[in-house]
């Protein structure tokens, strides 16, 4: 799997604009917030801007914040690149590191380093990538229920929304694999 493809099928999983007031990240398109893309462009943007994004713009700023960054482009096994690389749109990139050190038992720094990349190679790919999913279901669960904030005031906390797409997309994870 390529950083092409993982990339297409995070913009499948993301779809177009959307401005729900219980969505905390606000104005998205494309899974590009506000916030991340005022801070790919270095200044200010309104949700006018998100909306007119374009694709390449979006595809280069997965490229650079969700696989770059983080160190994503070293993890040579494809699908777990992949899963790693949506965690981290899905929850922030050291968030999804995380995942993959407690996954790997180790310290849980945030920081994909020389420690972790070579602690990778000491577990079966398919051993690892379940783990990373289970990290990533524990860490829904967490969020599901620590939150219960109803900023659209209908009864339902607003991480309760979300869980049903949030557990999909992982649930295509696993079938996939």
């Amino acid at each position: 799997m390529t950083d092409k493809d993982i990339i297409a099928g995070i913009l499948q999983h993301e779809g177009g604009y959307t401005n729900r007031a219980d969505d905390a990240g606000g104005p998205t398109n494309m899974g590009i917030t506000l916030k991340t893309l005022a801070e790919w462009r270095g200044r200010p943007v309104a949700a006018s801007d998100v909306q007119n994004l374009t694709r390449t713009e979006a595809e280069d700023i997965y490229n650079h914040r969700y696989i770059g960054a983080p160190g994503f482009g070293y993890i040579h096994d494809g699908r777990l690149r992949a899963l790693l690389v949506d965690s981290g749109v899905l929850c922030g990139p050291a968030t999804a590191v995380r995942f993959l050190q407690r996954a790997l038992r180790l310290e849980d720094d945030g920081v994909l380093g020389s420690d972790t990349r070579g602690a990778v190679w000491t577990v079966p790919p398919s051993t690892l990538y379940y783990r990373v999913c289970a990290e990533r279901l524990r860490y829904f669960g967490r969020l599901i229920s620590g939150n219960v904030t109803d900023k659209d005031k209908d009864g339902v906390p607003d991480n309760t929304e979300f869980a049903a797409g949030w557990l999909n997309r992982l649930a295509d994870f696993i079938e996939e694999a």
